[in-house]
């Protein structure tokens, strides 16, 4: 008995870590645009470069899709978005809840004692969701700062200043802890330009009198700055998830940042993320709590950079990789992550473990001791092992990749298959219909072939038939 009581007061006094964690999304951003993946890369990234010089650099990590929604909705949960409503592409400014009361990190670190936070673009929905109507719209105020049902502030974050979607998508308003903080009075007409530094592409729509389109991406570094600083002065750990508007289009740059980089206004605006990233890391600094943050930067999709802009600006994105945002080859997917966390996972370090967003859930988790139930992020596997001794190879044996249109892939060690032909999101052939004689599969050995150019599918017709037994064991699990 004395024994037992020895060791349970020895347990006792071994709490698990509390660290503060600090997550920055980027906003299609690709695996090339950081100098510290891609030696001739065409913007300069001192502080992402000095991330990855602190830190891990994940070389296999992967977006739960490759559009921009879904993948927020699998970082949050930790489960895949194909198992709620939406099987493909995105919600827009009015859509409804999408997490529908499903358990978030946000919300399990709150209950751990974390102060939360959300500031950037949410693009989960902002409307009570209502299965007898699904498709009915959140509800904007155009004379009044109208509070809404669901957001941040119903998925377990203390404090949010949001967006509603992607800065291209209208409505075009800010809503703090789910409200809107002007009336929707006043009304854009929308570009159409691309690559025009003085506009870029966005939807004509209503929007507040005092929306400025430039000053998105600033404020949400001045507000995630300060928050991080109040947050550091109190007792109680942090947590803050920045879902940054940027490099998606419209690209717009500030004055500071236009002529920054060697990759037209797309580089000179992921060289302000980089800036972003900068001030976040300077605000923990200043707090005092760098020692005591796990500090992580990534992408939810792939980088919206085509074969032309590569070809004429002699910058890629994807490095090297095939397709791009939207597409389910690497591409689309596959994103930059930087870890650092003094003092518990090593400086200037890589790792080859194969990760998925998805994964954020179970590894904070385990960070601080928390055992999750069979509902809570059923399609996450912590990664904290291949962080901390970046020569793991992970607990992964298998990862599905999903793209825009709802094509399927799934990652087994070096192979990928993709069920179905073409890419499945913006890049032509989008599902090209099998010759005859040709299996409607794409097969890939992503050690000798990187680029995914030769199609074994049809030499290896076992190999296919274990993935998609893999794949459809996956899709059929209860969670």
């Amino acid at each position: 008995m004395l024994f037992s009581l020895l060791m349970s007061s020895a347990v006792e006094i071994t709490p698990p870590l509390r660290p503060n964690i600090v997550v920055i999304l980027a906003d299609d951003m690709g695996v090339g645009d950081i100098r510290a993946y891609n030696d001739n890369c065409k913007v300069p990234t001192p502080n992402l470069d000095r991330l990855a010089e602190q830190g891990v650099r994940m070389n296999d990590a992967h977006s739960p899709s490759a559009v921009c929604t879904p993948t927020r909705y699998g970082l949050l949960t930790g489960r895949y978005c194909w198992r709620t409503r939406v099987k493909a592409w995105v919600l827009d400014g009015e859509g409804r809840d999408l997490i529908e009361g499903q358990q978030t990190a946000a919300g399990m670190l709150r209950e751990s004692g974390y102060q939360t936070a959300c500031v950037g673009k949410w693009h989960l929905g902002l409307g009570e969701f209502d299965a007898a109507e699904p498709g009915k719209k959140a509800v904007f105020s155009p004379d009044s700062r109208a509070q809404h049902t669901a957001g941040p502030h119903t998925a377990g974050f203390d404090y949010s200043y949001i967006i509603p979607a992607s800065l291209d998508f209208e409505p075009y308003v800010y809503l703090e802890n789910g409200q809107q903080t002007e009336p929707l009075s006043s009304r854009t007409e929308g570009s159409k330009h691309r690559r025009q530094g003085g506009g870029g592409f966005w939807r004509a729509g209503r929007a507040t009198p005092e929306f400025d389109f430039y000053d998105v991406l600033p404020n949400f570094t001045r507000r995630s700055a300060d928050w991080v600083r109040a947050a550091g002065k109190k007792g109680d750990p942090f947590f803050l998830y920045m879902p940054l508007n940027a490099p998606h289009t419209p690209w717009m740059p500030t004055e500071d940042f236009q002529g920054a980089s060697d990759a037209g206004f797309y580089g000179d605006f992921v060289a302000q993320v980089d800036h972003t990233v900068g001030e976040i890391m300077r605000a923990v600094e200043e707090a005092g709590q760098t020692d005591n943050t796990l500090f992580i930067f990534t992408s939810d999709n792939g980088s919206h950079w085509l074969t032309s802009e590569i070809e004429e600006l002699n910058h890629d994105a994807h490095l090297g990789r095939r397709g791009m945002k939207a597409d389910i080859h690497e591409g689309g997917h596959r994103v930059p992550f930087i870890a650092r966390w003094p003092g518990e996972i090593p400086a200037g370090e890589s790792s080859e473990a194969l990760v998925g967003l998805n994964d954020l859930f179970a590894t904070f988790a385990e960070i601080i001791g928390h055992r999750s139930s069979d509902t809570e992020g059923p399609d996450s596997v912590s990664f904290l092992t291949s962080l901390r001794a970046p020569t793991n190879t992970g607990s992964r044996d298998h990862l599905i990749h999903h793209s825009g249109d709802g094509m399927f892939a799934i990652r087994m060690g070096r192979f990928k298959l993709i069920e179905g032909l073409g890419s499945g999101g913006f890049t032509n052939p989008k599902r090209p219909k099998a010759k005859e004689g040709e299996p409607p599969y794409q097969l890939y050995n992503l050690a000798s072939d990187p680029a995914e150019e030769i199609n074994l599918a049809a030499r290896r017709p076992e190999l296919v038939e274990q993935m998609l037994a893999k794949l459809r064991e996956t899709q059929n699990a209860s969670s």
